[in-house]
């Protein structure tokens, strides 16, 4: 049967690459659809992410790609399904809007199989669109019970991709280490300024020029994680704080839903806690 698959390539550089690669697609009878490549001249490294179409023998052409590439090297073959999103919530509805209506009219195509929030305030929002919504109440148990309760019914829908829609809470080194790479967040500021808590108030403060938004991977450091995608607007000084948080939310929710179109089309690959995205 015809597919089409992603084939996603890492290495350490080397003469020859990329016709290595797509001689041995072409030995498979595979097409390429669409091809792109960068080399991080700092490290060394080569990023390759192929679009295929044809008859797969997966276990070959993966063992085939293994004996020709240089030692240290990754492939990854993916399928082009459509990929499924759990999305966790607290009590802002902007970010979590703007994917329900994205995915309803097109705009992502994603199936949402579940929103979990720790409070039941977006619940109807949810449910508006035929998302199911379950609450996970965090009073009475520690981090680590929460936690676990989250994960066990995060794994019940089994999700390529978990995301935080302004879920303000911190989660644990064990949760973050059951879905690496697997966890995108948006922060309401340009990162690596004005990490944690309050970052409209202390760019108010600072009496900054621009406010901004970044959506990255979760790590065990605090806002710390792979940057996958950011943006920016102009303010002044007539800026209060509380007018920086409402023009923010404008670009959370834009950032937040262009990084996460860009990993359900699996155009990142994380690196030394950097991504290249192609």
């Amino acid at each position: 049967m015809v597919e089409n698959k992603i084939l996603l390539t890492d290495c350490p550089d080397a003469k020859g690459l990329i016709s290595k690669i797509t001689n041995i697609c072409y030995k498979h009878q595979l097409n390429i659809v669409h091809n792109n490549e960068f080399v991080d001249f700092e490290t060394k490294h080569f990023f390759m992410r192929t679009e295929l179409q044809g008859i797969f023998n997966e276990e070959t052409l993966l063992a085939d790609l293994a004996l020709s590439l240089p030692e240290g090297t990754n492939c990854r073959l993916i399928s082009t399904k459509r990929k499924r999103i759990v999305i966790l919530v607290t009590k802002e509805a902007h970010c979590l809007g703007d994917i329900l209506m994205k995915n309803y009219y097109g705009g992502l195509d994603v199936e949402i199989a579940a929103v979990i929030g720790n409070h039941d305030s977006l619940r109807t929002l949810a449910e508006r669109f035929d998302v199911p919504f379950f609450c996970i109440s965090h009073q009475d148990l520690t981090r680590e019970e929460h936690d676990e309760l989250l994960a066990e019914k995060i794994d019940e829908f089994a999700p390529d991709y978990i995301v935080l829609a302004k879920y303000m809470r911190v989660l644990n080194p064990k949760f973050v280490a059951r879905y690496p790479n697997r966890v995108i967040n948006i922060h309401h500021s340009f990162l690596p300024a004005f990490i944690g808590a309050k970052p409209y108030q202390q760019a108010y403060e600072r009496g900054v020029k621009i406010i901004g938004a970044t959506a990255h991977f979760i790590n065990n450091e605090l806002d710390q994680g792979p940057i996958i995608m950011q943006n920016v607007i102009n303010i002044d000084h007539t800026y209060s704080a509380e007018s920086m948080m409402k023009a923010g939310r404008d670009v959370e929710k834009t950032v937040l839903s262009r990084a996460l179109d860009l990993a359900l089309h699996d155009r990142i690959f994380v690196y030394k806690n950097k991504t290249i995205v192609l």
